[in-house]
Formats: structure tokens, C-alpha cells, sequence
């Protein structure tokens, strides 16, 4: 689901995934659900600040590269972010990083995230309000690579889905703006609080607290598998050698 397959970040891209942790403010030892894993980028952050980390991704090809990438240090399961194989509150957190514009039905993965998280959600976007969103819209138009079946939000339609799906809770974001800057000097303006405040900016990153809830759902069948994702009640993960959610 991940499009994202650089093996080195961008100063924008560093930038993008350092507001998902200031905006996030996880606690070591906390669980996060990473919804479109990829090849496990964001993952591997997660995982250096000491988070119980867990990936979901329909590709199995993405979950290999995150495997080969990570090992046995997160939990991968193959599935769909539209119908989590996960009980109701099962991760202090979760993420949508770039997931939103490729998914099928983004109101239902946004209830889907809300319902397995208890504490925060992350969300971040590509702003169909920005110059280069406008860009890549022109480039999908085309069917060129990744951007043609890629669904651009704004600001305003994610905070409206959030508001129908969980209410009046708390909620923050941030921006990243991709000033131009003269002579290779960097990103520096885009760390300047007032211009990670503007709605317009190339990236928009949102976090959402969630109010206590408690709801009850069956949980999805196994699946038969081959691969080497171990079957499990909740989908297939690659091995970690300990049960998901437990301290070693």
C-alpha cells in the first residue's frame, strides 16, 4: 500500500515522519499500529523509540521488503485497512501515513484505525490544496505511475470524516510546506512554527485523541497461508518470537 520505497529519506520526507512523532508523543513500551506498512520506513522509527511495533499491508511483496527489513523486531500482518484483523482498542496508537489516498474506502479505514487505537491516531496526507498536490493530481490525470489511482484530501475534508466518525475530540496538526530554498540550504523554513501552521503545505499531518470507548466485535477468521506469515486469530505475522503486545 506503501508507496514510498527510498532507502534513504528526503529532507522533506525526515521532516514529514519527525512532526508523525512530535504530533504522536508516544511512550516507550507503548503499541502502535502502522495501517499500509509498506516496507516498514515508518516502522523502523517506531521501533528505535522503543515501541511495541506492528505493520499491516495487503502486498505481500511490501511485507517481504519490511521483513527483510526489520526482521523479527515488529509484528507484520497481511490485510486490508479497511477491515483490521484486530480487536476493538488493541494499540495505544495508530498511523496513517500516505495510506488515506489509496485505499478504497477512506471513511471506513479512518473508523476502522479509530476503533482499534485508545489512545491517538495519526493521520497524515498529501494536501490536494498544495502547488505540488496539484502536480501530482495533473500527473494521475495522465496515468502516470502511482499518482493515477491516488485520492488527494484536504485539511478541512479530514478534520469533517473525524468530527462524523468520533465526535468532538481533541485534535491537532501540522504542515509541511517545501519552501524553496536558495543555494542548498536546507528545509530550514519549514521548521518555523507559524509555517508548519499553514493548511496549504505540501503534507498535511493530523493527530486525533480519542475519547474512552468500549465496543465489541468478533474477530476475523484465520486465514490458510503458506507464506511466511505465521497464521494467527488475527491474520498472518511474521514470527517475532513472542506474542504480540507482551514485554520480553
Amino acid at each position: 500500500m506503501k508507496w514510498r520505497q527510498r532507502c534513504t529519506l528526503t529532507p522533506a520526507a525526515a521532516m514529514e515522519t519527525q512532526i508523525l512523532f512530535d504530533l504522536l508523543r508516544p511512550h516507550p513500551g507503548e503499541s502502535i499500529l502502522d495501517i499500509g506498512c509498506g516496507i516498514g520506513e515508518i516502522m523502523e522509527r517506531c521501533i528505535a523509540m522503543g515501541l511495541d511495533t506492528a505493520g499491516i499491508d495487503p502486498s505481500p511483496f511490501m511485507l517481504d521488503r519490511a521483513l527483510e527489513r526489520l526482521g523479527h523486531k515488529a509484528s507484520l500482518f497481511r490485510g486490508y485497512a479497511e477491515d483490521l484483523p484486530f480487536d476493538d482498542n488493541s494499540f495505544n496508537h495508530a498511523c496513517l501515513f500516505t495510506t488515506l489516498e489509496f485505499v478504497a474506502d477512506p471513511r471506513k479505514t479512518l473508523e476502522e484505525a479509530f476503533r482499534v487505537a485508545k489512545d491517538r491516531v495519526f493521520i497524515g496526507v498529501l494536501n490536494r490544496y498544495a502547488i505540488k498536490g496539484l502536480q501530482r493530481r495533473i500527473q494521475g490525470l495522465f496515468g502516470r505511475g502511482v499518482y493515477a489511482k491516488a485520492r488527494f484530501f484536504s485539511l478541512w475534508e479530514i478534520k469533517t470524516m473525524v468530527r462524523e466518525l468520533v465526535g468532538d475530540v481533541p485534535i491537532d496538526w501540522r504542515s509541511v510546506c517545501l519552501f524553496p530554498e536558495p543555494n542548498n540550504m536546507g528545509c530550514s523554513l519549514e521548521h518555523w512554527p507559524l509555517a508548519q501552521r499553514v493548511p496549504f503545505g505540501t503534507f498535511v499531518a493530523m493527530v486525533v485523541t480519542l475519547k474512552p470507548r468500549f465496543r465489541v466485535r468478533p474477530l476475523a477468521l484465520p486465514y490458510p497461508s503458506g507464506s511466511r506469515y505465521k497464521e494467527s486469530l488475527t491474520g498472518f505475522a511474521a514470527d517475532s518470537g513472542k506474542p504480540f503486545g507482551k514485554e520480553s
